[in-house]
């Protein structure tokens, strides 16, 4: 019988799967929404429903957040309904929401203050991989609180990476992580309006770019990342004079047929300036010019 008693606030789509697998691993679980339909499937669930942020603390060991914002987060933990006015010295806090490396810092330096410990675990997946309790865990915090809270990550996640030991450092991966399926997902979408005002068939864009083809870009995108961490800038057979020279005639498409390639330009911008500094590098030499 696991005596561990687990708070969660914050009982949205992913919030709820989280809870559901958190009973079905045997913790006594508390939970929290500002919804109250929210609360009545938690308790139809097996899951017990409090009235406030300070009750979740006064009933937890371990409070798990997901709230929407930073804003939220804040509010949960501040004033007299707050967690902090109910959590006993000892607990441990996990943050699950995406709240940003400077809110997660003051987060952890008022819950320090109180004697809790924290966890900075920003969590990566939808819906129906919280339900499936396969989550993705970025968790940043001391190796010892993290080996003592394996148990309720476990319940949540299929996999835990420990980032570091710094708040902040959880919600900087998840935002890296973010940043780089938000401006490809928005470079596809550049790359199929192009194509389509081109006149390429469906068929034709389904082979390439839906999982048809050899390649779907991930296997690149896993080398261009090695490359640049093993600080490798040549010899790596993708010169940058040659990227610069396709996104240009890119941007020329795109005049002729009117496709927005707002993405595609700032890229060439970019990647413009890295080949006139590093004429006789790679790609990847891109990485210098932002560094720089």
């Amino acid at each position: 019988m696991i005596q561990k008693r687990v708070g969660l606030i914050g009982l949205g789509e992913m919030g709820m799967g989280m809870a559901r697998n958190l009973l079905a691993a045997g913790f006594p679980l508390v939970g929290l929404d500002l919804r109250r339909e929210r609360g009545a499937m938690l308790a139809q669930a097996g899951g017990a429903v409090a009235d406030s942020p300070a009750d979740i603390g006064r009933a937890s060991d371990v409070a798990v957040l997901m709230p929407f914002d930073a804003g939220q987060l804040l509010d949960v933990l501040q004033g007299a309904d707050g967690l902090l006015a109910g959590m006993r010295p000892g607990g441990t806090v996990i943050v699950c929401a995406t709240v940003g490396p400077a809110v997660m810092r003051r987060a952890a330096t008022s819950l320090e203050a109180k004697g809790l410990r924290w966890l900075d675990c920003p969590v990566s997946g939808g819906r129906r991989v919280a339900e499936a309790g396969a989550l993705g865990l970025y968790a940043a915090g001391p190796a010892a609180d993290i080996d003592a809270q394996r148990d309720v990550l476990a319940a949540m996640g299929g996999h835990l990476l420990h980032v570091g030991e710094q708040a902040g450092q959880g919600q900087a991966l998840k935002l890296a992580s973010l940043l780089h399926y938000a401006v490809n997902s928005a470079g596809l979408m550049e790359a199929l309006s192009l194509a389509r005002r081109a006149r390429v068939s469906d068929a034709a864009l389904r082979e390439v770019f839906g999982g048809g083809g050899e390649d779907d870009g991930a296997g690149h995108f896993r080398e261009l990342a090695d490359h640049v961490l093993s600080r490798r800038f040549s010899g790596t057979d993708n010169q940058i004079r040659y990227t610069a020279k396709d996104l240009d005639l890119c941007l020329q498409t795109g005049r002729e047929t009117g496709a927005s390639l707002r993405v595609t330009d700032a890229t060439f911008e970019l990647v413009k300036a890295a080949a006139e500094r590093f004429p006789d590098e790679d790609k990847q030499s891109l990485i210098k010019l932002l560094e720089g």
